[in-house]
């Protein structure tokens, strides 16, 4: 693994990279090694400490990070389309051969044909898929179904919404904003100000232009309740599906196959 790459004569730091998109993402998330821990006990679970896993919407490859610092024995496969995400991915994991990256646009239909593996013990998402609607992530759900083996996991944590209960949810959304602000005046930097930072960046600019022409400033998925995601997995092909994390606004959904 590399700590630094040099290109056309500017070095990037891209451990320093990782870990600045890791602070960026707890101030939205302040229990996200929560949810990832428990995505690992899942893991080894079901899969013992040498899983193949799949790293889906890898982004900088945080999952494939904590996952091989617990498990050194396993393997990643991380699959993305943004250039300037799988840029810090590959840059921190340059050398390390049990890692692989794969640029893929989920909401093509033949993205898993671009993959190295038929099988994989678990398909890790975390945080990804809420950018898209409910039916293409219904689609995404099946196409994931035929790539876990039997008796492997599927495990999404993403924001997962019940909204039978609008009291409750403006009212965590409240406490949860008020939270984030204090951090903001702490100097906590927030989705928009870690782009832009990333925009100046003499190797990142280029890849994060090209990241903005793919998908504009913001998504326009949904982000339906953890009962809708295990109803769903369930219909898309996997025996057992349920949350096994959970915090006010978001949800660790497990499925087994």
């Amino acid at each position: 693994m590399t700590g630094s790459t040099e290109t056309a004569g500017v070095t990037a730091d891209w451990r320093a990279w990782q870990d600045s998109w890791d602070r960026q993402q707890e101030w939205y998330m302040p229990d996200r090694e929560e949810r990832l821990r428990v995505m690992l006990d899942m893991v080894e679970a079901f899969a013992g400490p040498t899983p193949r896993v799949l790293d889906l919407a890898c982004g900088t490859g945080s999952i494939t990070d904590r996952l091989l610092k617990r498990f050194p024995g396993a393997t990643s496969v991380g699959v993305d389309l943004d250039p300037a995400l799988l840029a810090i991915a590959e840059g921190t994991f340059a050398g390390d051969d049990r890692v692989t990256f794969v640029t893929a646009d989920l909401k093509d239909p033949q993205w898993a044909a671009r993959l190295p593996h038929t099988s994989y013990d678990a398909v890790l998402t975390a945080t990804a898929l809420h950018w898209l609607h409910n039916e293409p992530l219904a689609t995404l759900y099946g196409q994931i179904a035929g790539l876990v083996r039997d008796g492997g996991v599927f495990m999404n944590a993403d924001h997962m919404i019940d909204d039978t209960t609008p009291r409750i949810n403006a009212a965590e959304r409240a406490h949860r904003h008020a939270q984030m602000d204090r951090a903001k005046a702490s100097g906590a930097l927030d989705w928009a100000e870690w782009w832009a930072l990333a925009a100046k960046d003499p190797v990142l600019a280029g890849p994060t232009a090209k990241r903005f022409e793919i998908y504009g400033e913001h998504a326009d998925g949904e982000t339906p309740s953890a009962d809708w995601h295990a109803r769903t997995l369930r219909a898309a092909g996997f025996a057992e599906a349920r949350p096994v994390w959970r915090s006010p606004s978001d949800a660790l959904v497990l499925a087994v196959k």
